[in-house]
């Protein structure tokens, strides 16, 4: 399966939101997404397969950090790797863009994405208490230092 990514435009949202209804008990508006493509803090991307939208993420680069918004794949693009292909690809993005840290947010019971993090060289650095509305559930905070040359390589800071 070839993947390939581009920074996505509003002839990506129907699909996007589509994923993110599917993927999330507290989705994302459509409206939503048409404001952060505008947002000249954000920067978001699709990952295409044969031309449909098999996932999409988001960050906000903000001085010297990137903050991960959000990551989705489509049911259907599942367990294809294409979740850890959007990650690489946005720390490739924030690196072209000079940042070397990035963060995220992320369940305590979302298992694949953790471990995913955790694959990727995220360390867990703090708790956010009852940050998810929908459930009161807590997020996890995880960071990630030394994105040089894209390849998101932890070193010690």
């Amino acid at each position: 399966m070839k993947v390939t990514f581009c920074k996505m435009g509003p002839e990506h949202l129907d699909q996007v939101f589509e994923i993110e209804q599917a993927s999330y008990p507290a989705p994302w508006s459509r409206q939503t997404f048409s404001s952060e493509i505008k947002n000249s803090f954000a920067h978001y991307i699709v990952a295409l397969v044969n031309g449909q939208v098999a996932g999409y993420g988001g960050m906000w680069l903000v001085l010297e950090e990137a903050q991960i918004t959000n990551v989705a794949v489509h049911p259907d693009y599942r367990m294809n790797n294409i979740g850890k292909m959007l990650m690489m690809e946005l720390i490739r993005r924030a690196a072209l863009f000079g940042i070397f840290k990035m963060t995220l947010e992320v369940r305590p019971s979302n298992l694949i994405a953790r471990h995913l993090y955790t694959t990727m060289g995220f360390i867990e650095k703090g708790l956010r208490k009852k940050y998810y509305t929908d459930n009161n559930e807590d997020a996890i905070i995880m960071w990630k230092y030394g994105l040089e040359n894209g390849q998101g390589v932890l070193v010690n800071t």
